[in-house]
């Protein structure tokens, strides 16, 4: 069993397998019940916000408005969203003394705690004991074991579709100075709602070749549109060949 109680210093957390055990359990009763969800950065995926806005039954717009810290940065097309906390309390707007009200739609940090991964597939604790007194606890859980019992492998499926954006953005560099290709990006990723629309209330799919079951997915999922998002990112800022245009009429009798 791996176990890490680094306090204040600053020595690297070590890093574990998936198949390495560690000690923790969360649960009403204990002292630090709920203390991990104040005054903490929560980044948000897409997949995060698709989850937690149909928990909520609102639209990703009232999300956003409503409980996200959107950060653009200056030659990065996709800017980081946040949970927006209270700003009374610093608390997770979703956390009572109870617990988490959104607990099965949990984003992937929370599903993490008090696990982060590393890029090089490993696992280190982000506390310790002294503020997490859960890792003081006799329940010893093996990690691969624990991350699938915490719902974590749709949100790392996701993620790894997202990451064939993100790393590409990152290595190519590009300058795109257009506001509003950006714009377009955070639509597909973070508005789902308004990228439906965009779909279905304006000339796109006259213009595209779309296969009539694919078309009927996303009308109905937003998983598979959020699928569709990341394909069509990638035909347009990339230049992938994964929509054929459709050939206008007029070509069609001149051919």
């Amino acid at each position: 069993m791996s176990h890490s109680n680094t306090g204040s210093s600053a020595r690297p957390a070590p890093r574990m397998e998936a198949e390495h055990y560690f000690r923790f359990r969360c649960a009403p009763g204990l002292d630090c019940f709920t203390q991990c969800c104040r005054d903490v950065n929560i980044v948000l995926t897409p997949y995060d916000l698709l989850r937690l806005k149909n928990a909520l039954a609102i639209d990703s717009n009232e999300f956003i408005e409503k409980y996200a810290i959107v950060l653009s940065k200056e030659n990065r097309l996709i800017p980081l969203v946040f949970l927006k906390m209270r700003e009374d309390d610093k608390q997770c707007p979703f956390v009572t003394e109870q617990g988490c009200t959104v607990y099965e739609n949990r984003p992937w940090a929370c599903r993490m705690f008090p696990l982060d991964a590393a890029e090089d597939g490993t696992f280190y604790l982000i506390t310790d004991s002294s503020r997490c007194k859960g890792l003081d606890e006799p329940m010893t859980r093996q990690i691969g074991e624990w991350l699938v019992e915490q719902g974590v492998v749709p949100y790392d499926e996701m993620n790894q579709l997202l990451t064939t954006i993100t790393a590409p953005l990152k290595a190519q560099n590009l300058d795109i100075d257009n506001p509003d290709i950006a714009k377009m990006i955070f639509m597909c990723l973070y508005n789902l709602d308004k990228f439906r629309d965009f779909i279905f209330k304006s000339s796109f799919l006259s213009r595209f070749e779309l296969d009539p079951l694919r078309i009927e997915k996303i009308k109905r999922s937003d998983l598979e549109l959020l699928k569709f998002a990341f394909d069509w990112i990638k035909f347009g800022i990339f230049g992938e060949k994964l929509f054929k245009v459709k050939q206008p009429a007029s070509d069609v009798k001149k051919a």
